[in-house]
């Protein structure tokens, strides 16, 4: 094998497909990259048995073959290299010798026969939509994937497509998420569930264009194509929460609030807030202002806010990381806050429309609290 690329090029390729590499694994092959160079194409892969990434570009290939190379080595060194172009070459021993500039590396690398192939998904049926959107849709989602493994469902996000209507869901037990979005030109009806860590992944390779990205979802396994790049993951099986269900439809008190005004207003009553320091922020809710105020074995901290509207003396508890999370993901100036008690969860929505729903469960507080 023998070819050249860019050095920026190749960079990116390889740092794309080692997304999808693990750290050790019994299988030494999975710890590596499978390169292959075939006429005027240079294709990088990455898989770790549950998700595989493989991506794609034209380069000058003078000699095509495939091998296995380390993925951390070879992306320490090429990430060290001068910006120029980077040529690697193997020889019938599997020596691969990396030049580029002045700098020239030999490394051992491994057959690529025995590297084990992706999964097939079939692209039959499937949807496209702009990149932009989707990146918005797990960013606006992601936050309220659970990590707790007992509920192996709840640790990825509902995809709900509904003829030209797209839902997004995630939940963890204590607040859930609902991005919502109308994609012109697409139609069916299909569920299914990824994985918080592959769509982790998908979000930093998606774009801010409107370029399209396909989906393909099958029966266990889904494809994302993104470009010259795609990836490729298990599904989560099992029965998702009817999060319809879960959002209340009557409220005792609608306002709405300045977003960017209350995340800087908790973020000021946190600072005494810790990891060993949990306790909630109270929120009361007092005519035209809601007082924020939380207390610790450290300390004291208040702070107030004033909302379009007016709730009498209605008092609640909420973790302070959840209601940031969800106010920070609105990406909107002003929201709409929908309340029933104290012992009733809050609501976040737009002041128009459905893009996004927020739901945060309360905190019981304490007389010390």
């Amino acid at each position: 094998m023998k070819f050249s690329c860019e050095k920026e090029i190749l960079l990116g390729l390889l740092g794309t497909a080692s997304r999808a590499v693990t750290g050790k694994s019994s299988m030494p092959l999975l710890e590596g990259l499978l390169i292959c160079a075939d006429a005027s194409t240079l294709t990088v892969t990455g898989y770790d048995m549950s998700m595989g990434i493989r991506t794609t570009t034209e380069t000058d290939v003078v000699e095509p073959g495939s091998i296995v190379i380390n993925a951390r080595l070879l992306l320490d060194i090429v990430r060290k290299l001068p910006n120029d172009v980077v040529y690697i070459e193997t020889d019938d021993k599997l020596m691969t010798t990396v030049k580029c500039g002045r700098a020239v590396f030999n490394l051992a690398a491994t057959e690529a026969d025995e590297f084990p192939a992706l999964a097939e998904v079939s692209s039959a049926t499937g949807f496209s939509l702009p990149q932009n959107i989707l990146k918005s849709m797990i960013s606006q989602t992601i936050f309220s994937v659970s990590d707790n493994e007992s509920k192996p469902i709840h640790t990825g996000c509902l995809f709900e497509l509904d003829g030209s209507r797209l839902n997004v869901a995630a939940v963890d037990g204590y607040r859930l998420s609902v991005r919502r979005e109308t994609i012109e030109g697409m139609s069916g009806e299909m569920k299914f569930v990824v994985p918080g860590a592959s769509l982790r992944e998908i979000e930093h390779i998606l774009g801010e264009d409107d370029e399209p990205v396909e989906i393909f979802p099958d029966q266990k396994n889904i494809l994302f194509r993104i470009g010259g790049t795609m990836l490729i993951t298990r599904l989560i099986e099992g029965e998702f929460l009817n999060y319809r269900a879960a959002i209340p439809n009557d409220f005792e008190h609608v306002v709405d609030i300045d977003s960017h005004e209350l995340i800087s207003s908790i973020e000021r009553v946190s600072l005494i807030v810790s990891e060993k320091l949990k306790n909630p922020v109270r929120f009361h809710f007092d005519g035209n202002y809601v007082q924020l105020s939380c207390v610790t074995a450290i300390g004291k901290s208040y702070d107030e806010c004033p909302i379009d509207g007016c709730i009498e003396d209605l008092e609640i508890g909420f973790n302070n990381r959840y209601m940031l999370d969800a106010l920070r993901a609105s990406g909107t100036e002003k929201v709409r806050l929908q309340l029933k008690g104290s012992l009733n969860p809050i609501v976040i929505s737009p002041t128009e429309g459905d893009k996004f729903t927020y739901l945060v469960l309360p905190v019981r507080l304490r007389a010390n609290d």
